[in-house]
């Protein structure tokens, strides 16, 4: 996504490049999105809640 220049309001580190976010806090959350991170961009933001999830350096090379 080119969608990412704000701040994210929290970051997470991982080791898949596929993730998913329900937005924490149970009721409180969103619907729960699968979102997958491409490899040339490294990060992925939550189009809900902001998360960023950010693929671990060592996870990239270890997956391609």
């Amino acid at each position: 996504m080119s969608d990412q220049a704000a701040d994210p309001v929290e970051t997470v580190d991982t080791e898949t490049a596929a993730v998913d976010c329900d937005g924490g806090g149970g009721a409180l959350g969103h619907p729960r999105v699968y979102l997958n991170i491409k490899q040339d961009e490294g990060q992925i933001d939550c189009p809900y809640c902001g998360k960023r999830f950010v693929l671990k350096p060592a996870a990239s090379a270890a997956s391609e």
